[in-house]
């Protein structure tokens, strides 16, 4: 993998929102030659101009590791494009970020079935009612909800997801440790714990008008389905939906009615000319989606909603697979591996997770080690390919 200082340079250097981070694994099998390989490999690769290739020789490296330090301090993760771990669904579109700046733990957006829930900032009641509600549901069925971070849409669906336990991904249009709307801060911080916070700014910048359309493919790019709960002719919930379509002219539209007022004048006229599916409950959205199976062990609560639903949505999966754990065979589940040369407390966080999913806060009742201590622990272990994440931050053996 390639020393991530390359990547962070890079980005300082030609910018963000760029088809070229992707063009450039596409050219070399290790990226590293072309970033040691200076002006002269720059120009033979064909792919930047004479201003960007100024641009790559006027940047200084040490802004990388200035920003690599930043987030040591406030133990953000960065994942560049080339990290095994990086989101493949990004890797689909034309212009993925080179960077990912992470608060929390990102959780499986590939595997897993996502909904980008979105809508205006000055949201009417029932709006905010509705997106809370839908994404409440949606969380409670096992969707992981993806959404802005922004007031009245974005924030009542994050709310609804965390108020259901469930998990969900904040994708902000400025650096993760930037106090964008203050009055979210504490529902930032609460999503880190059952999700992540997203951007591929560094963590200090500043929220820029123009982010917003770029973090919306993001947002386009992580989510099997939009919905979209109220949005007026302008409304940048629009340019999200057109994001999603540019990248994938399947990508399933789902939209909410509204009265014959300026508010829904961009979701009513989705439905009418038929770019969005009329939806009228959560179920409408799990409905139109393949390749989910029932598991009332890892949703217990659902009976609470709808005795009707236990839904646990999982992508490319077959009926009798369970979390990569075939039912009908456990014999050959993974067990504990001996000899290993991990400190005491990565022993107590090993060892406490089995074949069964295990949710982070469940590992800190056990270990009686605090929660940020045991997401790097985590890290180290998944890196080691002993773990791996199944479902939101839980985790069974590798």
């Amino acid at each position: 993998m390639t020393d991530i200082r390359y990547w962070i340079w890079f980005t300082q250097a030609v910018g963000y929102c760029t088809p070229k981070a992707k063009q450039l694994l596409e050219i070399y099998d290790d990226t590293e030659d072309f970033f040691k390989g200076g002006e002269s490999e720059w120009r033979l690769s064909g792919l930047f101009s004479n201003s960007e290739i100024n641009k790559l020789l006027s940047t200084d490296f040490s802004i990388a590791d200035e920003i690599i330090s930043k987030c040591n301090k406030y133990c953000y993760e960065i994942i560049s494009i080339d990290n095994p771990y990086y989101p493949r669904c990004l890797l689909d579109i034309d212009d993925p970020p080179a960077v990912l700046y992470v608060s929390g733990m990102l959780p499986d957006v590939d595997d897993r079935l996502t909904i980008g829930v979105v809508g205006t900032r000055k949201a009417s009641m029932y709006g905010i009612r509705t997106a809370h509600g839908f994404s409440y549901n949606l969380a409670k069925c096992g969707v992981t909800i993806i959404s802005g971070g922004a007031l009245g849409i974005d924030c009542s669906a994050h709310l609804g997801a965390l108020a259901a336990e469930g998990v969900t991904v904040c994708v902000l249009g400025c650096g993760i440790n930037y106090d964008y709307l203050r009055e979210n801060a504490k529902m930032r911080s609460d999503i880190t714990f059952r999700g992540a916070v997203v951007s591929e700014y560094p963590p200090d910048t500043e929220p820029y008008a123009f982010h917003f359309p770029q973090r919306n493919r993001i947002i386009s790019a992580f989510s099997d389905g939009i919905l979209v709960v109220e949005a007026s002719k302008k409304s940048g919930a629009l340019i999200t939906v057109n994001s999603a379509l540019e990248q994938n002219p399947d990508k399933k539209i789902f939209a909410l009615a509204g009265p014959a007022d300026p508010h829904f004048f961009g979701t009513n006229e989705l439905i009418k000319d038929r770019v969005a599916k009329l939806v009228t409950d959560y179920k409408d959205i799990i409905d139109d989606f393949d390749n989910i199976y029932v598991t009332e062990e890892l949703a217990p609560e659902l009976n609470s909603i709808d005795e009707e639903v236990d839904v646990i949505p999982v992508k490319g999966k077959a009926p009798d697979n369970i979390n990569g754990l075939r039912t009908n065979d456990l014999s050959e589940a993974p067990v504990h591996k001996e000899g290993l040369n991990l400190s005491e407390d990565e022993k107590k966080v090993y060892y406490s997770i089995n074949n069964e999913p295990i949710h982070i806060d469940k590992i800190s009742e056990i270990t009686k080690l605090p929660v940020y201590k045991i997401s790097s622990i985590l890290t180290v272990l998944e890196v080691k390919k002993l773990i791996k994440c199944v479902q939101g931050r839980s985790y069974i053996l590798y």
